[in-house]
């Protein structure tokens, strides 16, 4: 009689894990930089609702550019003729649906005043606004920034008063009453500023094209005499757009600031025996992220501001290039200015949303980091 075979022992071993999904990698690296990604996913629809919008209302101006075209003498074949090679036949549908498929191979169209392809004429203008548009946007910050801090942390100091006051007027001057006062004041009355009449004095050449950046241009040819000139002509336009806008970023800035100051991580540090510097860096990182937001949304003002100026100050831009799309009903050429400065607006409140989050990372979705 042979003996029993002893139970066997239940295994222990954990069981086998699932196979991993072949695309679990991916979906990992998505969650982690969803926090930008659903931000760059979202901006091709908005463009694309700006263009459609856009389209249909300026379509709705009055005026027909087919007849400005002929003149008073043409008949019915003619006009059609004209206005087929316009590309303006066919319903509003239809020309939007031949626009959004010229968008989509990055064409603009072509002017129909001048004839000439609308990217080639904005690529001549864009750097030279744009450019305007950063440096008063550079001399806003700085300004608000040492402003903000006299303010908060020497609020009994007759120059606090002085920017707390000009905080409150925020928005009240318009930046064209400001660059006619400047005018009358520094170069009719004192002579301290040249003509204007463009961004160089007579008889410079003007820069060969690196960047695009007239005033960077000269810098990188170290062509200094065209830089000091072109800086002589930038300096009252950049003040007079760095005295509009600022007031209302020194208002937001002072309130922030004084709620940080308040908060409690402020006072930690302070008890923690943290140097001043380090108590003010601390203070102002916590109330960056609404300024951060707020200079979105004033270079849209300096942009629109830069294109007012450049006509005042007889500077070659945007300016003067939307006004004669206004003035010939040149539909295309005005689409194509909105169209660029609607993509500069998006990306740039794009980088401000990112950099909200870079700057504090509660606000990405989903975050639970804690001051």
């Amino acid at each position: 009689m042979t003996a029993a075979a002893p139970p066997t022992a239940p295994s222990t071993a954990p069981p086998a894990a699932p196979p991993a999904a072949p695309l679990a990698p991916l979906v990992a690296v998505v969650r982690r930089n969803r926090w930008w990604l659903g931000r760059l996913a979202v901006l091709p629809v908005h463009l694309l609702v700006f263009t459609a919008v856009s389209f249909l209302l300026i379509r709705s101006i009055p005026g027909d550019p087919v007849r400005a075209k002929l003149g008073q003498q043409y008949d019915d074949a003619a006009y059609a003729k004209m206005q087929t090679a316009m590309g303006l036949d066919g319903s509003l549908f239809d020309q939007l649906g031949r626009y959004l498929s010229q968008l989509a191979r990055l064409d603009l169209g072509t002017s129909l005043a001048t004839g000439a392809p609308v990217a080639t004429e904005l690529g001549q203008r864009l750097f030279g606004t744009v450019e305007l548009a950063l440096m008063g946007l550079g001399a806003t910050v700085l300004l608000s920034l040492v402003a903000s801090y006299v303010a908060v942390w020497h609020p009994h100091n007759p120059v606090s008063r002085v920017i707390t006051a000009y905080a409150r007027a925020a928005g009240a001057v318009p930046e064209y009453v400001l660059a006619v006062a400047g005018l009358l004041v520094f170069y009719t009355a004192l002579h301290v500023v040249p003509a204007p009449l463009g961004r160089l004095d007579a008889g410079l050449v003007p820069p060969n094209v690196i960047t695009g950046f007239p005033f960077l241009d000269t810098i990188l040819q170290t062509y200094w005499a065209a830089t000091w000139s072109m800086a002589r002509h930038l300096a009252l336009p950049v003040l007079v757009m760095a005295l509009a806008q600022s007031p209302i970023l020194i208002k937001l800035l002072v309130s922030s600031l004084g709620e940080s100051i308040d908060a409690a991580p402020t006072r930690f540090r302070i008890a923690s025996g943290a140097s001043r510097i380090g108590v003010v860096l601390s203070v102002y990182r916590r109330a960056l992220p609404p300024a951060v937001a707020m200079c979105g949304t004033l270079f849209g003002y300096l942009l629109g501001g830069a294109v007012v100026l450049e006509t005042l100050f007889g500077f070659a831009g945007m300016g003067t290039y939307a006004v004669d799309a206004v003035t010939a009903s040149d539909y295309v050429a005005l689409q194509g200015f909105l169209m660029v400065i609607a993509t500069m607006a998006l990306l740039v409140f794009l980088v401000v949303d990112l950099c909200n989050m870079v700057i504090d990372p509660r606000r990405r979705p989903g975050s639970r980091v804690e001051a």
